[in-house]
């Protein structure tokens, strides 16, 4: 009897924590059209001429500090969560890991799964809140793979899990861990994106960022909007931890460049509790399935350091969902639904 193929893909990591390896995972990553969405020609030269050459090496460095001898902590938890998903659903299936820059490939991971007459393929790219830059580049790769074959067999794609439940319930689990009621305020901090490319997925033209709280709600026009579906998670996380609306905020880290990202920057907030006097903060990154360089550098190190510069005290991460078995059972009902 054939088996269901089921393909995991998360965003990437370098090989290796040095400037070549770097290089070729950033001229990879921003390549990519729909992570910097400009004319190529422009693309071309900004990455290629400006940004690889300038942040590898300060990249390169970044990545030393969290790498460890089980390697990028992202492919470290993403193997673990392949395997144990694959334990969980048995013989029946075939699941398969890729990144979707650099290794291992997607389509290295589509040919195993070709290769072993898989009866359809189920493609669950991890990341919770759906964005053109992230999942939409994951699913548009995957068909334009799977297209040149002979035969294709039936494949779906999983959109988005930003209200799954367990999920909800692995990072409220996290919380706790840390007494919340220690902390001054709780910061629910998404990787951001460009303005533009929220506007792009608002196909009515006359709603994203010109309805005052347009991401406050869930509605048809702003179903995929990763900003809204970043602000549902946080409402039910808020929600299940009993937090009130005052006592969080949610927010937006890694710009990159000058034009406009979304907000509130992670970093304007940093400032603005500080002000306040507030001193200890709770910070979740809900946009990620595994523990990374925005988590584990980012949030952990250089956010820690820029709170306590501006009078705070401490800033603590709440880890990952990783390898938490209910995570692993949310994936599974995923991949069998």
């Amino acid at each position: 009897m054939s088996k269901k193929g089921i393909l995991l893909v998360n965003l990437g990591t370098p090989d290796h924590p040095d400037v070549p390896a770097v290089k070729r995972y950033l001229d990879q990553f921003l390549m990519d059209e729909r992570v910097i969405d400009i004319p190529k020609f422009n693309r071309t030269l900004l990455v290629k001429g400006i940004i690889v050459p300038f942040r590898s090496p300060k990249t390169a460095k970044l990545y030393r500090e969290i790498w460890s001898e089980k390697g990028s902590p992202l492919l470290h938890y993403s193997k673990i969560q392949a395997q144990l998903l694959q334990e969980h659903l048995g013989t029946d299936y075939q699941v398969e890991l890729a990144m979707r820059y650099q290794h291992p490939s997607i389509e290295n991971a589509l040919q195993k799964l070709k290769a072993n007459l898989v009866e359809s393929i189920k493609v669950i790219p991890l990341f919770p809140q759906y964005a053109s830059a992230s999942t939409g580049s994951v699913i548009q790769l995957v068909m334009e793979l799977v297209s040149k074959w002979p035969t294709i067999p039936p494949v779906s794609f999983v959109n988005s899990f930003h209200n799954n439940r367990q999920m909800i319930e692995v990072f409220a689990e996290n919380a706790r861990k840390h007494d919340i009621q220690s902390y001054d305020h709780v910061l629910f901090s998404f990787h951001g994106l460009p303005e533009r490319q929220l506007l792009k997925c608002d196909h009515t033209g006359n709603y994203c960022l010109k309805v005052e709280n347009c991401c406050d709600s869930l509605n048809d026009t702003n179903k995929f909007c990763y900003s809204a579906q970043g602000h549902d998670t946080a409402r039910l996380l808020a929600k299940e931890l009993g937090l009130p609306r005052e006592k969080y905020t949610v927010c937006f880290q890694s710009r990159l460049g000058k034009e406009p990202w979304v907000q509130p920057y992670t970093t304007d907030v940093l400032k603005k509790l500080a002000a306040e006097g507030k001193k200890r903060l709770l910070v979740f990154s809900p946009a990620f399935v595994a523990d990374c360089l925005e988590t584990l550098y980012e949030i952990t190190v250089e956010y820690h350091e820029e709170f306590r510069s501006l009078g705070g005290e401490h800033v603590q991460l709440v880890e990952s969902l990783n390898d938490h078995p209910k995570f692993i059972t949310a994936l599974a009902e995923m991949a069998t639904a």
